[in-house]
């Protein structure tokens, strides 16, 4: 299995700062606990459906541990329709002038999107793969629909609902059939991650490529830092999988791994920036000493988190199974 490493290195405050997170943040969490005073049903884990084991709150929200593979996942959920729309109030203050989003739209342009297209584009070359048919999996609008369709690096994109796709709305089940598919965080969000897989698989030919990117709770900022970690909060990060976890809910969900990397550049980054605003952050000894180091020791420590797949940001390619009879 293809495994990929960066030297691209980019400042935390070019691409969501912490400081500028936190009124979005608080938007996130006032939309997520406002739809849970409807009716909501208890989770189990979306990789075993085991129990989700009670690890703390996060603003008064619950959240439970997959206690098979690690994951960390928001114990409630309303309904499938009431989430949807928690989806797209979500989405669409965040491409409003409210929140850091748009200030910082070119330099996220070059930092964020640009990566995983040249990611996307390499991926294709290497497998043969010209001019694809992509389908692209997302609350609407998603500015990467643009910025795929002016690539051209495939022939068309189409476009499914993530919610419509988790929860098997017809709409979103049928459609032009696809040979690339991608998923740009949205296993961290939807309310049926499996069902989401399930849906996409159901769109794309067989041996179809599956792009995949997610925050994963093995990942060393969210070790280090744990429910305290600002940066994990409902909706955008209902589901936090670990990466042992999403590789073992993309192979159930009929997708065999092609490549599994953890590239992140920001995890020494996320930690400063929490000490910066809070002395009191409880790390280890030992902790303090990692992410206080020079800047040398410091690019030491995040090029070995991704070379041994520790940092919190995964990239993964999956290979829609062929059946067999």
């Amino acid at each position: 299995m293809r495994v990929v490493q960066t030297q691209q290195w980019v400042p935390l405050v070019a691409v969501k700062p912490l400081d500028g997170l936190l009124a979005y943040r608080a938007h996130c969490l006032a939309v997520s606990r406002a739809s849970l005073r409807e009716r909501r049903g208890l989770r189990r884990s979306p990789i075993t459906g085991l129990p989700l084991e009670r690890v703390g709150d996060i603003d008064g929200l619950p959240y439970g541990r997959c206690p098979a593979s690690g994951g960390w996942f928001l114990m409630e959920l309303p309904s499938p329709e009431r989430w949807a729309r928690v989806l797209e109030e979500v989405n669409r203050f965040r491409r409003s002038p409210e929140t850091f989003h748009a200030e910082l739209a070119q330099s996220r342009a070059d930092a964020v999107y640009a990566p995983k297209l040249e990611w996307i584009g390499e991926t294709l070359r290497l497998h043969g793969l010209a001019h694809p048919v992509m389908l692209e999996a997302m609350t609407a609008p998603s500015h990467f629909t643009t910025i795929l369709r002016e690539s051209a690096l495939c022939r068309d994109v189409v476009t499914a609902d993530e919610m419509a796709l988790a929860n098997g709305l017809p709409d979103a089940r049928s459609g032009p059939m696809a040979q690339a598919a991608v998923l740009l965080e949205s296993l961290d969000r939807v309310n049926d991650p499996a069902g989401l897989l399930r849906g996409v698989a159901g769109r794309l030919e067989e041996s179809g490529l599956l792009f995949v990117t997610a925050l994963v709770a093995s990942g060393f900022d969210l070790s280090v830092l744990g429910l305290k970690n600002l940066y994990l909060y409902p909706p955008d990060r209902t589901n936090c999988f670990s990466l042992q976890g999403l590789s073992q809910l993309l192979e159930r969900s009929g997708f065999d791994l092609v490549e599994m990397s953890t590239p992140g550049v920001l995890d020494i980054q996320i930690v400063r920036a929490h000490l910066a605003r809070d002395q009191g952050v409880p790390l280890s000894a030992f902790e303090r000493q990692l992410v206080e180091m020079d800047e040398e020791g410091q690019a030491a420590l995040q090029a070995f988190l991704q070379q041994r797949g520790l940092s919190s940001f995964a990239r993964i390619v999956a290979r829609r199974r062929v059946e067999t009879a």
